[in-house]
């Protein structure tokens, strides 16, 4: 079968970031914790990737791990690439990374409450990510600040662009936040759970409000997520995560309707009936490894009810059709019981 790196790849956008086997390491007393270890996949221009899987599984480090913002120590990428519009980002110094981290990449980071500095105003924190990249007066970017605020759908910018964060609301402060990830128009953004404590409407809001930006900017999007409700209204494609790998990697449409891992099924089964159904809620037994002591093989061995001996050998991705890969010995065992069992419902 064909690996991810060698898929053909025909009248598809220009690939804005490819990570190669990234491996980001935390040396601590406890030991070495490999939270990122060995993880592959694409963002395209114009479209939004997905990243999903439960907590522990190195989504969040993955990012970080692109932003260069991996505390040293105890944090270290020990191998593989980032390659930004083709370059190498684990090659690049501090200095380098400083003048494309909030121009070229930015992130809207997982909590808002405490994301903004409380001690300056938004629209100083909106300026100084401006001030910093371009070459334009404290007049001229306190402007672009006020057009940013109303952009992102905050009344009266010209009055909020002076409020500190603890007047505005948790949905206000996430849209600043937005406000000044996208303040240099970057090519890409990495939104780590941008709906966060935010009520479901204020969530709606949101996505609506990142989709629009994006269909206007042309900006390439990395979701993380443990919302499969989010990916599927957002997102074009979506990468599965398991214990700092990739499990399963494929577009929307292909994942929602024939996913192949049973880790990937397992997250399907656990998402909530609607409330009066009478079935009881599905869980995954178990929980994710310790990044300190993963098993030997396949990672999620321990918790698949298809687990055999072939599995404490590494599975390797595969290309099950089309731009749909899986890295399981028993996917085939997987996709069928999973469709018996909608066949049964």
């Amino acid at each position: 079968m064909m690996s991810v790196e060698n898929a053909i790849e025909n009248n598809e956008p220009e690939v804005i970031l490819e990570l190669q086997n990234l491996q980001t390491h935390f040396f601590t007393d406890m030991g070495v914790a490999r939270s990122v270890d060995g993880v592959s996949y694409k963002v395209r221009a114009g479209q939004t990737l997905g990243v999903v899987g439960e907590s522990g599984c190195g989504k969040s480090v993955t990012a970080l791990s692109i932003m260069g913002l991996i505390p040293q120590p105890p944090g270290k990428i020990v191998g593989g690439k980032i390659l930004f519009q083709g370059n190498d980002l684990t090659k690049y110094s501090n200095e380098e990374l400083r003048k494309i981290r909030g121009k070229e990449i930015a992130m809207i980071f997982q909590e808002p409450m405490t994301s903004l500095n409380p001690v300056y105003t938004v629209g100083n924190q909106i300026m100084e990510m401006i001030l910093n990249h371009e070459d334009v007066t404290e007049i001229q970017a306190r402007e672009r600040a006020i057009k940013l605020l109303e952009e992102v759908g905050i009344p009266s910018p010209e009055k909020r662009v002076d409020d500190y964060p603890h007047n505005m609301s948790g949905g206000m402060r996430q849209r600043v936040m937005i406000a000044i990830s996208l303040a240099c128009s970057p090519k890409l953004l990495l939104a780590d759970e941008p709906t966060t404590a935010l009520d479901v409407t204020i969530q709606a809001q949101i996505l609506e409000l990142l989709n629009n930006l994006q269909a206007e900017r042309g900006t390439a999007i990395l979701l993380i997520t443990h919302d499969l409700g989010v990916v599927a209204e957002t997102c074009d494609h979506v990468v599965v995560m398991y214990a700092g790998h990739v499990a399963e990697n494929a577009d929307v449409f292909s994942l929602f309707e024939d996913p192949h891992h049973p880790y990937t099924i397992a997250l399907f089964k656990s998402i909530p009936d609607l409330v009066g159904s009478g079935n009881k809620l599905f869980t995954i037994p178990g929980m994710v490894p310790s990044a300190y002591n993963f098993p030997q093989g396949c990672r999620f061995q321990d918790r698949c009810g298809f687990a055999s001996d072939k599995c404490l050998q590494k599975p390797v991705m595969e290309e099950v059709k089309p731009n749909h890969f899986v890295a399981c010995h028993h996917w085939k065992e997987a996709k069928a019981a999973n469709e018996a069992d909608k066949g049964a419902k």
